[in-house]
């Protein structure tokens, strides 16, 4: 189970990663810059992003596709990955905004978005692990 969510949660990675560079799909596209807060482009209209956010999608998606080979890894990635987006939350709260060190960038919305997306990665890794220690005990 862990390795078909680990799937899934890059695949879907990758589509938000692509669509960032979606001028349909990313408002205030003309704005989009590599990095920093000046970028005005808004994925869906909510998120903002730059150039070098799109990246980092791009690059977890893959990552998770690729980590989803092994039960293991699968399971490594979601709880890992699950925590750089906390880590990412927490750093989203401590910033200022408008000010240079947002670098990513990240707005009030992806804020939130970090917060439940590091909760749910690592609550599945967690429970997937669980799952599976609880079967092989069973099986014993």
């Amino acid at each position: 189970m862990s390795q078909l969510i680990a799937l899934v949660v890059g695949i879907v990675f990758l589509l938000v990663g692509i669509s960032g560079y979606i001028p349909a799909v990313t408002t205030n596209y003309d704005t989009l810059a590599w990095a920093g807060h000046h970028s005005g482009a808004l994925l869906f209209g909510l998120f903002q992003v730059s150039i070098l956010h799109n990246i980092v999608h791009l690059a977890f998606g893959i990552a998770a596709i690729a980590m989803a080979g092994s039960v293991g890894s699968a399971r490594a990635f979601l709880v890992g990955g699950g925590f750089v987006y906390l880590a990412l939350w927490i750093y989203g709260l401590l910033i200022e905004q408008g000010c240079a060190a947002n670098f990513v960038p990240v707005n009030t919305a992806d804020n939130w978005l970090h917060r439940g997306l590091g909760v749910v990665m690592v609550a599945l890794g967690l429970l997937t692990w669980r799952t599976t220690a609880h079967r092989q005990g069973a099986l014993r």
